[in-house]
């Protein structure tokens, strides 16, 4: 492409002439020959710089395209390098027969569990070392929605005065399939920790903070062979949720066959009956459940109340029914100090008494020292506990206890319980356990 035509020098030149002097000026004939090789010489180095610049377009074009041309070379290259480190992948990994595929073979089995060694003294007695529990859980995921979640006690413990001494007790706690039907529901057959109250599935063993169980728990089962549906629905966008459970399973039933008062048997029956029979006692399984709104605030603020119910026959004839109903609440107010309890009401009908009326509740209460932020060396591994407890039988017998102890934590898992008892109508007495949940 041409920079200027041919005649634009010449034009240029006469312009200037034209402006540059006058109509009426003479000019010699050297003196117009110069301005001409002058005019001359600049048309052949504009003419000489437009050859230059279309020598720069064609380098320039040519450059283009050899950039263009490495670049796919090397898209090429980097294409055949990641086909072939796939390759190489792919043969390291799959064997040369390949096999059905199925849950992955690791994390698929877990063991937790609790172990605790107990020393007591009662008032007016020697003090010694009375339990001694290891708790082992087992844990099996199958896949995604499968799991299987077994529990064991295996126990030493002292035998009643006059017994020949310690006695070791092997007791299966739970033993329970869960299939997770989606994110609200999920499926729980099996031998299962029953949600009659909230104290059976969150407090019991080491995770309480006291010792012992509080005394109205012995009048509710805490298992149960049977079919559980449970889950939460979220509501709102605070975090609040609704809890539900809905079971069925054997429920209470008779020691030794009869109906009368004293007979109940709320732990159930399952396998053997009196005579050594291999079956239940009666055929007619309990029904029950919870419902449970929790209610958090902010982080460490939050309140949960339940509602329980369960029932259903206790005696072998099927005459005579059983029936709890359990109202639990629990509040976290900071992550230093909590609140929880339930109120426990039953009644069941008996050959000998009629209608018996059983009940109790108990509430406790915790603060760990770190809130106080003293800064002082073992306080803020220390928390202080108490509860109280009471519980009347429906035949006349009650009990009345108060309690007040600490957990030191070493660790997190590793805890040094203590507390002392009053209890009303019966000797005092203390408790000290290590705990370790692992």
């Amino acid at each position: 492409m041409s920079i200027l035509p041919k005649q634009l020098p010449w034009v240029t030149a006469v312009c200037a002439a034209g402006v540059a002097f006058p109509a009426a000026a003479q000019v010699s004939e050297a003196e117009f020959r110069a301005l001409r090789d002058l005019v001359t010489q600049q048309g052949q180095r504009i003419e000489q710089l437009e050859q230059g610049h279309q020598k720069d377009l064609q380098v320039h074009h040519q450059d283009q395209e050899q950039i263009q041309n490495f670049q796919k070379q090397l898209i090429e290259v980097q294409t055949v390098t990641t086909n072939t480190a796939r390759k190489v992948e792919t043969a390291q990994v799959q064997p040369a027969n390949p096999v059905p595929s199925g849950p992955a073979a690791s994390h698929n089995f877990a063991m937790v569990g609790d172990a605790e060694i107990q020393f007591g003294k009662v008032d007016g007695s020697h003090g010694a070392f009375g339990l001694a529990d290891f708790a082992p859980i087992f844990l099996f995921r199958a896949g995604n929605d499968v799991l299987f979640e077994t529990g064991f006690d295996f126990m030493l413990q002292n035998n009643a005065p006059g017994g020949s001494g310690s006695s070791s007790v092997f007791d299966v706690s739970f033993a329970q399939l869960d299939y997770l039907i989606n994110d609200y529901a999920t499926f729980v057959g099996g031998y299962m920790l029953l949600p009659v109250g909230t104290y059976t599935e969150r407090s019991a063993g080491w995770l309480n903070k006291i010792p012992d169980d509080p005394m109205p728990r012995a009048l509710l089962p805490s298992s149960g062979a049977g079919v559980q549906l449970r889950g939460a629905v979220p509501v709102g966008a605070t975090g609040s949720s609704l809890t539900y459970a809905g079971f069925v399973a054997n429920g209470p039933g008779s020691a030794d066959g009869t109906s009368t008062a004293a007979a109940l048997d709320v732990t159930g029956n399952v396998g053997y009956d009196s005579a050594g029979n291999r079956n239940n006692l009666h055929a007619t399984p309990s029904g029950g459940g919870r419902i449970g709104w929790f209610m958090p605030f902010k982080p460490h603020y939050d309140v949960e109340l339940g509602v329980s119910a369960m029932g259903g026959p206790w005696d072998n004839a099927g005459s005579h029914t059983w029936t709890g109903v359990v109202i639990d609440t629990s509040v976290h107010v900071s992550p230093f100090f909590e609140v929880k309890g339930e109120y426990i009401n039953s009644w069941y009908g008996s050959s000998d008494l009629g209608e018996v009326h059983p009940s109790g509740w108990w509430t406790q209460a915790a603060y760990k020292l770190a809130g106080l932020d003293l800064e002082l060396p073992y306080i803020n591994n220390l928390e202080l506990v108490s509860r109280y407890d009471t519980l009347r039988d429906g035949m006349g017998g009650k009990a009345d206890r108060t309690t007040l102890g600490y957990v030191y934590y070493f660790t997190s898992t590793l805890l040094f319980e203590g507390d002392y008892e009053w209890v009303h109508g019966a000797h005092d007495q203390f408790v000290l356990q290590m705990s370790y949940g692992f």
